[in-house]
């Protein structure tokens, strides 16, 4: 790809005044149009008015620096859109991308994001220190059923007596209770003393169901991107066609 691009940039030679103006309001048809300088998304096409870029290529690969005009020209001649990813370098850094599926790609990650913290629930389970064995596999497989739910438990310990005066055997009982659930969860928060209580939190580890779940999304997200890159993709040779006759009447 970086030899493509390169190449593009090659055969763009010098840009007349009238071409640049062409490719500026051919880009600025295509709906990405960047946002005010105080807005956190990126300047994108014909917002980018630095005369150069350090231009990056869709697969990441270094170009150079060149003029924004033709950058501009093989964001156009390759259907993608020119973004400015780093306006504080010198000269500021544009990466060619379809900026409309990295939108909707990024939109989607977040939708899913929020999604997962708002099902997680924190579960409590409290527990003694004269806990038997019975009772202590009888916490540790509800736990487990919580984690493989996609939920955290907090485990409350509670002395009593004079319990309190050795804290040492908590940390070891909930330490413990860590070690056999390793395999479903990680330690959020390790044993901390609160007053007469001790606690600790457990946190899930995604499981195989949850990634193959999270491919499905995937996939069905990669299909509306192309269905939606189809769509663009025509209506964005209508305009060019029509930006070729304008430009053509202006000769």
């Amino acid at each position: 790809m970086a030899s493509g691009v390169t190449g593009l940039l090659l055969r763009s030679g010098c840009f007349p005044l009238l071409a640049v103006e062409f490719l500026r309001a051919y880009l600025s048809r295509r709906g990405y149009r960047g946002t005010a300088i105080n807005n956190k998304e990126p300047r994108v096409n014909d917002r980018i008015r630095v005369p150069k870029v350090r231009l990056v290529g869709p697969g990441g690969e270094q170009v150079g620096v060149v003029k924004t005009e033709d950058a501009l020209r093989v964001a156009v001649e390759a259907n993608l859109d020119l973004v400015e990813v780093a306006p504080n370098s010198n000269p500021p850094v544009a990466k060619l991308m379809d900026y409309g599926k990295y939108k909707y790609e990024s939109a989607q990650k977040e939708r899913a994001a929020r999604r997962n913290r708002s099902n997680a629930q924190l579960k409590s389970i409290r527990i003694g220190m004269k806990i038997d064995q019975n009772d202590y596999n009888t916490k540790k497989s509800q736990a487990e059923r919580f984690l493989n739910g996609g939920d955290k438990v907090k485990f409350d310990l509670r002395f009593r007596g004079r319990e309190q005066s050795r804290p040492q055997l908590g940390v070891e009982l909930l330490n413990g209770l860590a070690e056999d659930l390793a395999e479903v969860s990680t330690v959020e928060s390790a044993p901390r003393a609160e007053g007469r209580n001790m606690s600790m939190v457990l946190a899930p580890i995604r499981k195989k169901t949850e990634a193959k779940s999270d491919q499905r999304r995937r996939r069905e997200a990669e299909r509306e991107t192309r269905r939606q890159q189809g769509a663009e993709r025509a209506k964005r040779q209508q305009e060019n066609a029509r930006a070729n006759a304008e430009a053509r009447s202006q000769q």
